[in-house]
Protein backbone atom coordinates (compact mmCIF):
# COMPACT_ATOMS: atom_id res chain seq x y z
CA UNK A 1 0.00 0.00 0.00
CA UNK A 2 1.47 3.37 -0.67
CA UNK A 3 1.96 5.12 2.45
CA UNK A 4 1.19 9.01 0.60
CA UNK A 5 -2.54 8.89 0.27
CA UNK A 6 -4.12 11.16 -2.53
CA UNK A 7 -6.58 13.69 -1.90
CA UNK A 8 -9.62 13.90 -3.77
CA UNK A 9 -12.03 16.02 -1.94
CA UNK A 10 -12.26 19.31 0.05
CA UNK A 11 -14.29 17.15 3.05
CA UNK A 12 -11.17 14.52 2.64
CA UNK A 13 -8.77 17.36 3.17
CA UNK A 14 -10.93 18.47 6.13
CA UNK A 15 -10.98 15.29 7.30
CA UNK A 16 -7.61 14.64 7.21
CA UNK A 17 -6.29 17.70 9.34
CA UNK A 18 -8.92 16.93 11.85
CA UNK A 19 -7.93 13.11 12.08
CA UNK A 20 -4.27 14.31 12.12
CA UNK A 21 -3.92 16.65 15.50
CA UNK A 22 -1.07 17.91 16.43
CA UNK A 23 0.80 16.02 13.65
CA UNK A 24 2.67 17.58 10.77
CA UNK A 25 1.32 17.22 7.52
CA UNK A 26 2.96 17.72 4.53
CA UNK A 27 0.54 17.79 1.35
CA UNK A 28 2.31 18.09 -2.29
CA UNK A 29 0.42 19.99 -4.55
CA UNK A 30 1.34 18.51 -7.97
CA UNK A 31 0.34 17.58 -11.36
CA UNK A 32 0.34 13.63 -12.74
CA UNK A 33 2.55 14.74 -16.00
CA UNK A 34 4.71 16.91 -14.14
CA UNK A 35 8.42 16.05 -14.31
CA UNK A 36 9.40 17.50 -11.41
CA UNK A 37 6.06 15.96 -8.99
CA UNK A 38 7.41 12.82 -10.40
CA UNK A 39 11.30 13.21 -9.40
CA UNK A 40 10.63 14.69 -5.40
CA UNK A 41 7.16 12.12 -4.86
CA UNK A 42 10.21 9.30 -4.28
CA UNK A 43 11.76 11.30 -1.75
CA UNK A 44 8.53 12.10 0.11
CA UNK A 45 7.51 8.22 -0.03
CA UNK A 46 10.74 7.64 1.60
CA UNK A 47 10.22 10.27 4.03
CA UNK A 48 6.53 8.77 4.90
CA UNK A 49 8.16 5.37 5.54
CA UNK A 50 10.94 6.96 8.28
CA UNK A 51 8.98 9.43 9.84
CA UNK A 52 6.18 7.85 10.93
CA UNK A 53 4.74 10.41 13.22
CA UNK A 54 4.19 12.84 9.96
CA UNK A 55 1.54 12.71 7.98
CA UNK A 56 1.97 13.07 3.82
CA UNK A 57 -1.08 13.59 1.64
CA UNK A 58 -0.84 14.48 -2.51
CA UNK A 59 -3.22 16.47 -4.61
CA UNK A 60 -3.03 15.95 -8.25
CA UNK A 61 -4.48 19.67 -9.70
CA UNK A 62 -5.22 17.50 -12.77
CA UNK A 63 -7.70 14.70 -11.00
CA UNK A 64 -10.99 17.31 -11.03
CA UNK A 65 -12.21 20.83 -11.15
CA UNK A 66 -12.81 20.67 -7.22
CA UNK A 67 -8.85 19.36 -6.82
CA UNK A 68 -8.18 22.50 -9.21
CA UNK A 69 -10.59 24.69 -7.16
CA UNK A 70 -8.25 23.65 -3.83
CA UNK A 71 -5.26 24.58 -5.97
CA UNK A 72 -6.65 28.14 -6.64
CA UNK A 73 -7.35 28.31 -2.69
CA UNK A 74 -4.00 27.52 -1.08
CA UNK A 75 -2.57 29.86 -4.45
CA UNK A 76 -0.09 27.06 -5.95
CA UNK A 77 0.80 28.06 -9.48
CA UNK A 78 3.94 26.09 -9.65
CA UNK A 79 4.57 22.16 -8.73
CA UNK A 80 5.37 20.48 -7.19
CA UNK A 81 4.58 23.00 -4.26
CA UNK A 82 4.78 21.60 -0.76
CA UNK A 83 2.45 23.00 2.10
CA UNK A 84 2.83 22.11 6.06
CA UNK A 85 0.00 22.21 8.00
CA UNK A 86 -0.24 21.45 11.65
CA UNK A 87 -3.60 21.63 14.35
CA UNK A 88 -5.31 22.55 11.20
CA UNK A 89 -2.87 25.95 10.42
CA UNK A 90 -0.77 26.46 7.77
CA UNK A 91 2.86 26.41 9.32
CA UNK A 92 5.17 26.77 6.46
CA UNK A 93 5.25 26.26 2.43
CA UNK A 94 7.76 26.08 -0.34
CA UNK A 95 8.44 25.06 -4.07
CA UNK A 96 11.14 24.29 -6.14
CA UNK A 97 12.29 22.02 -3.68
CA UNK A 98 15.07 19.27 -3.70
CA UNK A 99 14.82 16.11 -1.92
CA UNK A 100 17.92 17.29 1.10
CA UNK A 101 15.11 20.27 1.21
CA UNK A 102 12.27 18.67 1.65
CA UNK A 103 13.68 16.06 4.32
CA UNK A 104 15.34 19.48 6.30
CA UNK A 105 11.75 20.71 6.01
CA UNK A 106 10.27 17.82 7.79
CA UNK A 107 12.97 17.21 10.56
CA UNK A 108 12.57 20.78 11.67
CA UNK A 109 8.86 21.37 11.51
CA UNK A 110 7.82 17.35 12.47
CA UNK A 111 10.81 16.72 14.26
CA UNK A 112 9.41 14.33 17.89
CA UNK A 113 12.85 13.07 18.23
CA UNK A 114 14.14 12.75 21.98
CA UNK A 115 17.06 13.62 20.75
CA UNK A 116 16.69 17.05 21.23
CA UNK A 117 14.33 18.62 24.11
CA UNK A 118 11.90 21.08 23.00
CA UNK A 119 11.34 24.28 24.68
CA UNK A 120 8.64 26.68 24.98
CA UNK A 121 9.36 28.67 27.56
CA UNK A 122 12.10 31.17 30.07
CA UNK A 123 11.03 29.06 32.67
CA UNK A 124 11.49 25.80 30.72
CA UNK A 125 15.52 26.49 30.24
CA UNK A 126 15.91 27.53 33.79
CA UNK A 127 14.31 23.85 34.19
CA UNK A 128 16.93 22.35 31.90
CA UNK A 129 19.49 24.16 33.50
CA UNK A 130 19.14 23.34 36.83
CA UNK A 131 18.57 19.46 35.68
CA UNK A 132 21.88 19.37 34.20
CA UNK A 133 23.89 21.99 36.66
CA UNK A 134 25.92 18.79 38.30
CA UNK A 135 25.81 16.47 35.83
CA UNK A 136 28.58 17.93 33.88
CA UNK A 137 26.85 18.04 31.07
CA UNK A 138 27.21 20.28 28.45
CA UNK A 139 23.96 22.22 27.56
CA UNK A 140 23.15 23.11 23.66
CA UNK A 141 20.58 25.28 23.42
CA UNK A 142 19.61 26.21 19.50
CA UNK A 143 17.75 29.41 19.61
CA UNK A 144 15.78 29.88 15.96
CA UNK A 145 12.59 31.14 14.53
CA UNK A 146 9.47 29.23 13.02
CA UNK A 147 10.31 30.48 9.44
CA UNK A 148 14.08 30.48 9.23
CA UNK A 149 15.82 29.06 6.02
CA UNK A 150 19.22 28.78 7.96
CA UNK A 151 17.61 27.24 10.97
CA UNK A 152 15.76 24.60 8.69
CA UNK A 153 19.17 23.69 6.65
CA UNK A 154 21.18 23.20 9.94
CA UNK A 155 18.92 21.42 11.84
CA UNK A 156 19.49 17.80 10.43
CA UNK A 157 23.35 17.98 11.74
CA UNK A 158 22.11 19.89 14.88
CA UNK A 159 19.95 15.96 15.03
CA UNK A 160 22.97 13.93 14.40
CA UNK A 161 25.14 15.95 16.87
CA UNK A 162 22.34 15.49 19.21
CA UNK A 163 21.93 11.49 18.65
CA UNK A 164 26.21 11.46 18.47
CA UNK A 165 27.03 13.63 21.68
CA UNK A 166 24.20 11.93 24.24
CA UNK A 167 26.50 11.22 26.59
CA UNK A 168 28.44 14.27 27.30
CA UNK A 169 25.82 17.08 25.78
CA UNK A 170 21.93 17.69 26.39
CA UNK A 171 20.89 19.58 22.64
CA UNK A 172 17.32 21.63 22.98
CA UNK A 173 15.87 24.00 20.73
CA UNK A 174 13.45 27.21 21.24
CA UNK A 175 11.54 29.04 18.39
CA UNK A 176 12.05 32.92 19.80
CA UNK A 177 8.25 33.70 17.59
CA UNK A 178 6.34 30.67 19.86
CA UNK A 179 5.35 33.27 22.28
CA UNK A 180 6.39 36.50 24.15
CA UNK A 181 7.78 34.41 27.19
CA UNK A 182 10.95 33.26 23.84
CA UNK A 183 11.08 36.23 22.80
CA UNK A 184 11.89 37.84 25.76
CA UNK A 185 14.37 35.14 26.26
CA UNK A 186 16.00 35.93 23.46
CA UNK A 187 16.44 39.51 23.79
CA UNK A 188 17.81 38.83 27.63
CA UNK A 189 20.14 36.75 25.66
CA UNK A 190 20.98 39.44 22.88
CA UNK A 191 20.04 37.32 19.92
CA UNK A 192 19.77 39.59 17.56
CA UNK A 193 20.06 36.52 14.58
CA UNK A 194 19.13 33.02 13.79
CA UNK A 195 20.01 30.02 14.58
CA UNK A 196 22.40 31.14 17.24
CA UNK A 197 23.72 28.49 19.49
CA UNK A 198 23.81 28.94 23.34
CA UNK A 199 26.71 26.60 25.30
CA UNK A 200 26.01 26.13 29.05
CA UNK A 201 28.05 24.24 31.59
CA UNK A 202 27.07 24.13 35.36
CA UNK A 203 24.55 27.20 34.80
CA UNK A 204 26.29 29.36 33.44
CA UNK A 205 26.70 30.55 29.59
CA UNK A 206 30.34 29.82 27.88
CA UNK A 207 29.68 30.71 24.82
CA UNK A 208 27.56 30.97 21.52
CA UNK A 209 28.25 30.41 17.66
CA UNK A 210 25.97 32.37 15.38
CA UNK A 211 25.05 30.25 12.13
CA UNK A 212 24.37 32.22 8.56
CA UNK A 213 23.18 31.47 5.70
CA UNK A 214 25.33 28.92 3.66
CA UNK A 215 27.57 27.82 6.86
Amino acid sequence: EDPVKMISTELEFQAMLRDAGEKLVVVEYAESHSVNSKRIYPAMVELSRTCPDVVFRLILADESEETKEMFRREGVAKVPHFIFYKSGEKVHEEEGITEDMLLGDVLYYGDSSKAITQLHSRGDVEALIRKHRDDDKLVVLDVGLKHCGPCVKVYPTVIKLAKKMADTAVFARMHGDENDDCMAFLKERNVVEVPTFLFIREGELIGEILKHQGV
